[in-house]
Formats: structure tokens, sequence, C-alpha cells
């Protein structure tokens, strides 16, 4: 009965697991699973029911109090990143590039993973990345006479870096449950002043690792054209790319990126302010592309084009105003200008604003941006609840004990420590979503490796490559699976296995790097914060 009872944590977990393959929903299965082994826990007298009165607490501090407004920033992300997905960018960066690039030898694997990055700063959506460049990129590059191998291969590894360049949802939610963890580690610790840890530390920590990736993978795209010209030829030229083309194509995205990282990177907004304008903003680039029923297509694109650049004259008006207090000087010094401008800024980005939501509504691009972000939201908030009831009766059947004392009989202390619970995440990440990773596995495990001394923003830079290399291994990857289902027959699954597998080695090595050069995650986030 004893040795039942120690490892009665272990089977609750290998039942959630087991019942997730099975195919039941993840919000109602954790928490079904959870009331199941309390039951026992109960008749067994390990478990008191007077425990459950703390569920509804954990879930206001989870969803209501203020100093959690992070999670509001996961609608807004979501939005942003669906109405992107909507406004035919991917397709306008792809020809841009592709243009650009393509007729080098394997010019159009490296548009692929620079659009790739963009729109990982962009969406943050894996699977609508991988699915929209695999319907737009993939025929291309075969009729090209590229390596199917090279193509799938290229196009799952860029489509997963949504996994790790901000804003990414996987970052949001990764910072939020990391920041709970170091708090509640410093705490056991007898720090009841704790240090925070913010969502955008992660993002600042994340960067770094995110550029050293893509640079990888272009390198492989390099390294590829020359030593097997065949699988990576020149692409005739179709037409010379114009300038103008060009910039229509970077300029917004490129201007949304920088206005919302660049107002979480230097302390201007938080995360959840800075989706707004996101969101925002990609209503603005949306509307500018989706004519609908327009009698005057150009003047609508011009207007939703001023709304955006209006947006960015208000955020460029708010440094002025930061720097301009360091310097004990006040908006006040612009004087009547200030207000003036501020003023028309406002209006026209209202009208922008206006004008793009008429113009998405009339093309019924609206609805669906809608729909599929009520659907995302909830599910990620339902998921939140559900592991919040499996994580309260983990720990109170004495989970938490049995977790710390097998860590800390792993051999190698500290980088054991990590290491295993690095390939335990790796192997989930096969079978479960980034969401029920994060809401179970790491406040679990979180807690004891920082009260262990780990640098919380490493670990959970860590954890986000880790996840997004999990997505890209053969035979069970997500992103895998998305291209399956929409790459050519002619397209074997094994040349997508074939083709992710330096890819998955490439993240290896970054992560190996990452884990030995620790400042490549927390060398930024100590010099912009300290």
């Amino acid at each position: 009965m004893a040795l039942f009872i120690e490892l009665l944590p272990f089977l609750m977990f290998l039942a959630a697991f087991a019942a997730l393959l099975r195919g039941y929903p993840v919000a109602f299965t954790l928490a079904g699973v959870a009331l199941g082994f309390a039951l026992i826990g109960m008749a067994i007298g390990e478990f008191d029911p007077i425990h459950f009165r703390a569920f509804p607490q954990r879930i206001y501090g989870n969803l209501m109090e203020m100093d959690r407004q992070i999670l509001v920033a996961v609608p807004l992300f979501v939005f942003m990143g669906v109405m992107l997905e909507k406004s035919k960018i991917a397709e306008e960066l792809l020809e841009a590039m592709g243009a650009l690039f393509g007729s080098m030898r394997g010019g159009l694997g490296i548009s692929v993973v620079i659009v790739g990055g963009l729109l990982a700063a962009s969406t943050g959506i894996v699977g609508a990345t991988v699915v929209t460049m695999g319907l737009l990129s993939l025929p291309t590059m075969l009729k090209r006479g590229y390596d199917p191998a090279l193509a799938t291969g290229t196009i799952a590894a860029s489509g997963t870096l949504g996994q790790i360049i901000p804003p990414s949802i996987v970052l949001v939610l990764l910072g939020d449950q990391i920041s709970n963890a170091y708090q509640e580690a410093q705490r056991a610790q007898g720090i009841f002043s704790p240090d925070i840890v913010s969502v955008g530390d992660l993002f600042a920590g994340a960067l770094i690792p995110g550029i050293l990736l893509v640079t990888l993978y272009i390198g492989y795209q390099i390294v590829m054209a020359i030593m097997k010209p065949d699988s990576a030829p020149a692409a005739p030229a179709e037409g010379k790319v114009t300038l103008g083309g060009l910039l229509h194509a970077l300029v917004p995205p490129l201007a949304l990126i920088i206005g919302v990282l660049g107002s979480i990177l230097t302390g201007l907004a938080t995360p959840t302010e800075a989706a707004g304008v996101g969101a925002v903003g990609a209503t603005f680039i949306a509307g500018a592309r989706n004519a609908g029923r327009d009698s005057n297509p150009r003047l609508g694109q011009l207007v939703s084009y001023l709304g955006l650049a209006a947006l960015l004259g208000l955020i460029a008006l708010v440094v002025t105003a930061n720097i301009g207090a360091e310097r004990r000087l006040y908006v006040a010094d612009l004087g009547a200008l200030g207000g003036v401008l501020t003023g028309v800024f406002v209006a026209i980005t209202l009208l922008g604003a206006g004008w793009s939501l008429i113009r998405l509504k009339r093309s019924g691009v609206l609805d669906e941006v809608m729909n599929s972000t009520a659907m995302i939201s909830a599910m990620v908030f339902v998921i939140l609840i559900g592991a919040s009831l499996f994580s309260l009766i983990f720990r109170e059947l004495g989970g938490d004990d049995t977790v710390a004392a097998a860590l800390h009989a792993v051999p190698g202390g500290v980088f054991g420590a990590v290491a295993v619970v690095m390939l335990v995440m790796f192997i989930l990440g096969f079978f479960l979503d980034f969401i029920e990773i994060t809401f179970v596995v790491v406040p679990i495990v979180a807690p004891i490796l920082l009260m262990m001394g780990v640098d919380p923003v490493w670990l959970g830079v860590l954890m986000a490559m880790n996840l997004q290399t999990s997505f890209l291994t053969p035979p069970f990857g997500f992103a895998l699976f998305y291209l399956r289902g929409v790459a050519p027959k002619t397209v074997k699954t094994t040349d997508i296995y074939r083709g992710a597998i330096p890819f998955v080695i490439i993240q290896i090595l970054a992560i190996i790097a990452v884990a030995t050069f620790p400042w490549l995650a927390t060398g930024l986030p100590q010099w912009l914060y300290g």
C-alpha cells in the first residue's frame, strides 16, 4: 500500500496521458482524471476534500486578478495572427522574396526561411504558417526542380519558428507559467518579496536564439546549394522585382513587428498593450488587402494604410515623451504641435480602423477571424482551468515531493535534472500540444528546477526551443502532419521525414549552444532590463 500511495501521482499522470492518446478532449480529460484520482485518494485517506475549496481561488487567481492581465494578450495575439493569415501577407512576401533570391541556387529555400521568420514574428501560429507556406511555396519549389525532401524540410522547419520567435503564443503562456513558478520557488526559499520574471524578459531572451535558428537554416540552404546543386537549382527569372513591389510586401509587416516587439523590449508597453496595438495594426493591413465590394478599392487601401501610419505615429509620440521624461523634458515642451499631432493621429487611426473593419466585414474575413479567435482563445482558457484542477490534486497527493526527490536523485546535479526534464518534454511533445505541456508539466517541474538555481529566462527559452524541436521530429511531429495534409500526393511521407531530420539536427545544435552559452538567452534581457 505504501508503494501504491507513493506512485499514485505518477499513475495519475500516466492515466491522463493514456486518455489523451485515446483522443478525449484535453480540458475535460485533465479535470476528469484529476477528480477520479481525488476520489481514490479520499478512499485511502490521502486526500482531504477540503482542498477542493482552493480550486475556485486558483481559477480566480489564474484568470481574474489584475497581476495576471498578461493572459489577456492571448486572444489579442491570436486575433493579430489570424488576421494577418487572412490578409494574404504570406503570398506577397513569398512572391517578393522569390523574385529577389530565386535566380540564385538555393534562393527559393532562402526565401522560404526568411518569410517563415517574418511570419513567425507576425503571426506566431505554427499550424497556420506551415499550411499556408505548404500551399503557396511547395508546388513552386517542386516545379523548379527542388529535391522534395529539402523543400518539405525547409517549409516544416520555417513554419515552426513561430514557437520561438517573439511575439509568440507559446512564449506568452510559457512566460506566465515560468513567472508563477519563479515566485513560488522564491517563497519556498523564504524570499517574501520575490523578483519578477515577465513575458517581456522571455521575449527578449528568445530573440537571439530565434535569429540564430534563422541564420543556421539559411546556412544549410547555402551548403546544400553548393554541395548538391541539383537539389536546390536556381529558378528562371519570371519577372524583375521592383522596389515598389518589394516595399509593398515588406514594409507593413515589418512596421507592425517593430511596433509590437519594439514597444515590449524597450519597456514602452506591456505585452498585453502591445498585443492590442498589433491587433489594430493587423486589421489595417488586412483591410488594405481585402477590398470586399468597394467601388473604389484604391481609396480604401489608402485609408487603411494611413491608419497604420497614424498608429505608428502615436507610438513615436510615446517614445518621444518617454525619452523627454528621462531628460527632464515633458510632452508639454512640444507645445501646441504635440497636442495637434496627437489629435490628428488619433482621428486618422479611428477612421482607418472603422474603414478597415467595414471592408473586412463585407468581404467575410472579419467573421472568420472572430470565429477562429474565439475558438482558439476558449480552448486555451478551458485547458487552463482543467490543468489547474489537475495540478492542485497532483500536488495534494504528494506529486511535488515525489518529482523533487526524483530530480535530485538524477546524476549530474542541476544539469542532469534539466536534461531529464527536457527529454521528458521532448517526448511529450510528440503526443501533446504545447498548451497541455505548458499548463501541466511546467508548473510541476519548473519550481523545483528554479529552487536548484536555474535561471528562469534560460530555462524558459530552452523549453520553447525543445517544444519547437519536438514539433519537427519524425515520425510524430505536428508540423510534419500539417504539411502532409497539404502536400501533393507525389510527395512521399518518407520525403517529409527525410527532409526534417537535418533541421532537427540543427535544432539540437542550437539547443546545445544555448545550454552551453546561457548568455545567448540571458544577455539581451540583462542588457535591456538590468
